[in-house]
């Protein structure tokens, strides 16, 4: 069955309710996020279900994960319909264990951040406290202290804990 023109959006129209400029759209195709049909002047046709792959990679986005994260994870999706509850519930299971990561290191840094202001010095390389001797620059470029517990141990694997307010 061919689908009719009210099923499916030019590129124009796609960009106007997706919100991204053209260009990002044919980046989307380019990487297999969406797919379009070209008509016989060889035009680009989008599903309709095309905004909703858009508007998932842009959530995926929003929380973080990469492009590639959001390909995975659309790969397990249908292109044509809305998810089940089943199909979305898979997906966004393989998301928490990123995402739970993803708040930790957020933590983590929000933790350091606080000391370091609490400091009054803002300065890692005289800090007394947090580098005495600057040894932080011998465990390797950039900044040490946000991004491992202890820069002398290299970066730290798992959740971080909670800081205390």
């Amino acid at each position: 069955m061919t689908p009719s023109r009210h099923d499916v959006l030019t590129i124009g129209q796609l960009a106007e309710r997706s919100g991204l400029a053209t260009s990002a759209l044919r980046y989307y195709e380019a990487l297999g996020l969406i797919h379009s049909t070209r008509t016989a002047g060889n035009q680009r046709r989008y599903p309709r279900a095309a905004l909703r792959r858009i508007a998932f990679v842009r959530a995926a986005q929003q929380v973080g994960l990469s492009l590639d994260e959001a390909r995975t994870a659309l790969a397990r999706l249908p292109e044509d319909r809305a998810p089940t509850t089943r199909e979305w519930n898979a997906v966004a299971a393989a998301w928490q264990h990123r995402i739970d990561r993803q708040i930790a290191e957020l933590q983590l840094m929000k933790a350091k951040l606080t000391g370091c202001i609490g400091c009054g010095c803002l300065s890692l390389t005289r800090c007394g406290l947090y580098n005495a001797a600057d040894r932080a620059a011998a465990a390797g470029p950039g900044a040490r202290y946000l991004l491992t517990r202890d820069p002398d141990s290299g970066p730290e694997p798992g959740p971080a804990p909670e800081a205390e307010d």
